[in-house]
């Protein structure tokens, strides 16, 4: 297997920022010991595809609520890759859990953008949903991209999500 990428985790001024815009009611503690037992996303086994990202918090959603994590988790890739995020299966097979842009797609260039390329993953659910801190609720799988042969991006990432479009 080729190894094209490496997570880390983004600074505790940045997950304390997320997180308190995200979770106002978490304290300061809370938010630092969040930070402070994140796990990087791992196989669960040698044959497995996707790496499993884990809830810093718990979370309780309503039906229907959409729900935005911060994962505490950056990612720095070799050129030519892309990190593509989707719900666990078994989450989205018992609680019809999605993601809100249906599939997260994570640049190589994104790790260097304002926000230290933090991966926020936003999903929602169709029934009433809790899991608690540590749970295992999304999963990256890396993918190798071409371009056309008429392609002449230029542009370097400044900002973080949506920057692009603008």
């Amino acid at each position: 297997m080729q190894r094209i990428a490496k997570f880390e985790k983004v600074s505790l001024a940045q997950f304390t920022y997320d997180a308190q815009r995200l979770f106002p009611a978490s304290s300061p503690d809370a938010i630092q010991k969040a930070w402070e037992a994140l796990t990087l996303p791992v196989r669960a086994t040698a044959g497995s595809a996707g790496y499993d990202f884990r809830l810093p918090f718990a979370v309780e959603a309503a039906a229907g609520q959409s729900v935005i994590i911060p994962s505490g988790i950056r990612c720095a890739m070799a050129e030519g890759w892309v990190l593509l995020l989707f719900p666990r299966s078994s989450l989205g097979f018992r609680h019809r859990m999605r993601l809100d842009n249906t599939v997260g797609v994570i640049d190589a260039d994104y790790h260097g953008a304002d926000n230290e390329g933090h991966i926020l993953i936003r999903f929602t659910a169709d029934e009433p949903l809790t899991l608690p801190a540590g749970s295992a609720f999304a999963q990256g799988v890396f993918v190798p991209f071409g371009i056309c042969e008429e392609d002449d991006a230029k542009q370097q990432r400044c900002g973080g999500f949506g920057s692009t479009g603008r």
